[in-house]
């Protein structure tokens, strides 16, 4: 006899309809891979009437998504509306109450909220499954959960936003500014029309957060965590990097020394012959550092429609073979809140900028300032600017704390021979 499960797609977005669709004409091979029919029992999202490029039956359409939560003919709930608050989290939290199994896209949803969803989730003996949330179709959770569980993981780090990529390889490549290489991303559909949360590294600290308890059994800690983004990245920093062998990415960096946990998101200067400084466009890649495999790579789409509904479809079968497991590999009373440190003693080497007036003396108080605050010059490139009045004095520091970075702009900012606010952008081996 054949096994079926019924299923409610909630959100009919981008996202929402190319997987309705796949899921409609791809039915027979899902079964063949599981055993079980995924029958789509129901559908919800804001309109009916909207136009949409595939046929849509109202004896599937359900008006009220919250009615799929207490509907006992309900066994699988995905939930791609997005957002951490409102009727997203009505829906996942009533649905898991109700014993629905819940698959999600949402990675605001899963940082903010995933600790209690995955308590809810093994009291209920269901799941709570959101691969999806975390680099689209790059499988990065199912690899923390199962095909490295057997190790011990120490570092995370990687490219973790599409947009913000696309946006830096388009400004090194095409010699583009910041402005136009963000305006013809929106052109090409990959960044929003309020891009805000894929440039100030909002998005990276989503699923940075969701890595980091799954990779070191903790609590999210939503709290702890340096959030920087690239909108301060121009031409001249582009060029700057080039000529010292390095490029310029945003990077989500998680690890764990000595049983403390840093979590941290910034542009980073690396070296241009490493592996992830060659990922360009809108690719997605993540380096796991653990014992006893060592490094693992995974490269792939890390957004839209299609490699997004790879992962739905991964977590769709796993609970369609019956799988119940634990939302974040050990159970909710076995993880711990573990001791979240922040950046101030972690030591780099960084790049500084500093756009001077150019007049006797300054380079001499500059690097007194350093020595005072304990940093150290390991390299200097002094360049003239367009204005000639001025100039763009750029230096490669030995490692210093990061606290003592932060002392010298301090200090560095007063000074009435600087003309923009000082640069700092830290360099990362990977």
């Amino acid at each position: 006899m054949k096994k079926k499960m019924n299923i409610v797609i909630v959100g009919l977005g981008n996202i929402g309809s190319y997987f309705y669709n796949y899921l409609r004409k791809n039915k027979k091979i899902i079964f063949n891979k599981t055993n079980t029919i995924p029958n789509i029992l129901f559908v919800s999202s804001r309109s009916f009437v909207k136009k949409r490029n595939f046929p849509l039956s109202k004896k599937i359409w359900l008006k009220d998504c919250l009615l799929a939560t207490k509907n006992k003919n309900v066994d699988i709930i995905i939930e791609l509306i997005g957002g951490a608050e409102g009727t997203a989290k009505k829906l996942v939290f009533e649905a898991l109450k109700n014993k629905k199994h819940i698959i999600t896209a949402n990675k605001a949803l899963v940082a903010k909220h995933g600790d209690q969803l995955s308590k809810i989730a093994e009291k209920n003996k269901v799941n709570f499954e959101f691969e999806a949330a975390v680099c689209g179709g790059v499988p990065i959770i199912r690899s923390i959960k199962e095909g490295l569980v057997a190790n011990n993981i120490n570092k995370i780090s990687g490219i973790l936003n599409g947009t913000s990529n696309y946006i830096l390889s388009s400004m090194d490549n095409d010699k583009l500014e910041y402005k136009d290489s963000l305006s013809n991303a929106k052109k090409l559909g990959y960044a929003e029309s309020n891009p805000a949360s894929d440039i100030n590294g909002e998005d990276v600290a989503s699923k940075l957060k969701i890595l980091t308890a799954l990779a070191f059994n903790s609590f999210i800690n939503n709290k702890i965590i340096t959030v920087e983004g690239i909108k301060n990245i121009d031409q001249i920093d582009i060029n700057n990097a080039n000529q010292l062998g390095y490029k310029i990415k945003l990077l989500g960096v998680a690890e764990s020394r000595k049983n403390k946990i840093i979590q941290r998101v910034h542009p980073a200067l690396i070296k241009e012959k490493s592996y992830i400084a060659k990922v360009g466009g809108v690719l997605n890649a993540v380096i796991v550092e653990s014992n006893p495999v060592g490094k693992t790579v995974l490269q792939g789409e890390g957004a839209g429609p299609g490699p997004t509904t790879s992962s739905l479809i991964s977590d769709l079968c796993s609970v369609l073979r019956g799988n119940v497991k634990f939302p974040f590999v050990l159970p909710y009373k076995k993880r711990k809140f573990g001791y979240f440190e922040n950046i101030d003693n972690k030591k780099f080497s960084v790049y500084l900028r500093l756009d001077v007036k150019d007049r006797h003396g300054i380079l001499s108080d500059i690097t007194k300032v350093m020595a005072t605050n304990k940093v150290s010059i390991k390299r200097l490139i002094q360049n003239p600017t367009i204005n000639k009045k001025n100039a763009s004095i750029v230096i490669i520091t030995h490692e210093a704390k990061s606290s003592s970075f932060v002392k010298v702009l301090s200090t560095l900012k007063k000074k009435n021979y600087i003309v923009n606010i000082p640069k700092i952008i830290r360099i990362e081996k990977v």
